[in-house]
């Protein structure tokens, strides 16, 4: 049976959305449509098994909103996935395009389903099947997927595919986080984890922490969290503790990432592996360590009103989608917890998307060393914005990130104007 999650992530981003609209001024009437998705499409995706018996899976792609180009926003497959989920995330799909000032709005899709339990041949008619019943809301001008939870660069092919045997001819930029050989870019697989290591180095010299000698730790080792813990590790600064959905390391004199990573990579788990001087912990002792800098790069909710209180770190930076709970951001922010939002924290993922559907619509591509210069110019400005209007207004950085998102919506909304 399928876990009931509490915490409404709808409602939790509609709380933060109101609290960002009343700090700048606006009323209701000003921001009321972006309360609500553009369009909500729920389909069913039969799909024959390899045994030859028939399933059906429910999918979804919601597209919040347009007003500042077109939707954009992952593909995840996972059990817990459902309509609130989407929509939540379609929404924070809006403002962290905004927030970081590219021409996109926001999306979402996902299946309800668990695909480790998929054999490839079963994943790949679960993919086209979703691909074809969600087709006539995808375009290049108008909705393009990326990878997401458990979807990659394979699955973003198999959806490139499908849509361009239905158009008759080749559509790269239908997606992004694609194979490099069919269009992709340079510097995409790794790009959320990047950005979420940009945005740590710069809170930490803001927090005047000597990143050098901070003690971090990584809730998820999957594409962002693992990312981001060999990028910290490469640069020589501590990770102290990882962890996956089977399990968790800790060593406070810093684990060794690069062993950690081609360990999960052969076994697909961090469970079995060890280190000296390394102990086992959960996900929730993760949370809890006395360390310098943590990063939720797990799943949603993950900080609550519960754990809240038990969070020692100084810093927070949101590697996944709506990690921490409004009431656990009331608790942070009075403890004095620096919070940097995932809105901005883990926006690296849709630049270096949106630079691949810029070379895909253009023909041209260019090399890493370019991607993550570009990457690194817009993720250092989008921070230093929402950085200078909390400390003016005195906020959180997460309000603040809101506030700057919002209102560069509400005015490209204002200038369209309500058709008809």
């Amino acid at each position: 049976m399928k876990t009931i999650n509490k915490y409404n992530p709808y409602d939790q981003m509609l709380a933060v959305l109101d609290s960002a609209a009343e700090k700048l001024g606006y009323n209701l009437n000003d921001y009321v449509a972006l309360r609500y998705p553009e369009r909500v499409l729920t389909v069913a995706v039969p799909v024959e098994m390899d045994d030859g018996s028939l399933n059906v899976f429910t999918g979804y792609r919601i597209q919040h909103s347009s007003s500042r180009g077109p939707c954009k926003g992952g593909i995840r497959f996972h059990p817990s996935v459902d309509l609130n989920e989407v929509k939540a995330l379609a929404a924070w799909m809006t403002w962290k395009c905004a927030v970081v000032n590219i021409p996109y709005g926001g999306a979402k899709g996902g299946i309800e389903v668990d695909p480790s339990k998929l054999s490839p041949r079963e994943l790949n008619r679960l993919t086209r099947r979703y691909t074809a019943a969600i087709l006539p809301i995808l375009g290049p001008e108008r909705d393009i997927p990326a990878p997401d939870v458990n979807t990659d660069a394979r699955v973003m092919g198999w959806i490139m595919d499908t849509y361009s045997m239905f158009k008759g001819f080749a559509v790269p930029g239908v997606v992004t986080g694609k194979p490099i050989e069919i269009g992709g870019s340079l510097g995409r697989k790794e790009a959320t984890g990047r950005g979420v290591s940009i945005v740590t180095e710069a809170i930490a010299f803001r927090a005047g922490l000597p990143i050098q000698k901070a003690k971090i730790a990584v809730q998820g080792f999957g594409n962002v969290g693992g990312t981001t813990a060999k990028i910290f590790y490469e640069k020589g600064y501590t990770v102290a503790a990882v962890s996956d959905v089977d399990s968790g390391l800790y060593n406070e004199k810093g684990l060794n990432i690069a062993a950690i990573a081609k360990y999960a990579e052969a076994n697909n788990t961090l469970k079995g592996y060890s280190e000296k001087g390394s102990v086992e912990i959960s996900n929730e002792d993760l949370l809890k360590l006395d360390v310098d800098i943590l990063v939720p790069a797990a799943m949603e909710n993950q900080l609550t009103a519960e754990n809240a209180n038990g969070i020692k770190a100084k810093i927070i930076v949101e590697g996944a989608n709506g990690p921490t709970t409004t009431e656990a951001d009331a608790i942070l922010n009075e403890k004095g917890v620096i919070l940097v939002p995932d809105i901005l924290a883990n926006a690296g993922g849709v630049i270096v998307s949106y630079f691949e559907w810029v070379q895909n619509l253009q023909a041209i591509f260019w090399d890493e060393h370019e991607i993550y210069s570009m990457l690194k110019r817009i993720m250092i400005k989008a921070f230093d914005e929402v950085y200078a209007l909390a400390c003016e207004k005195d906020i959180s950085l997460r309000i603040s990130a809101y506030m700057v998102a919002l209102d560069r919506v509400v005015k490209a909304k204002k200038i369209r104007g309500i058709f008809p």
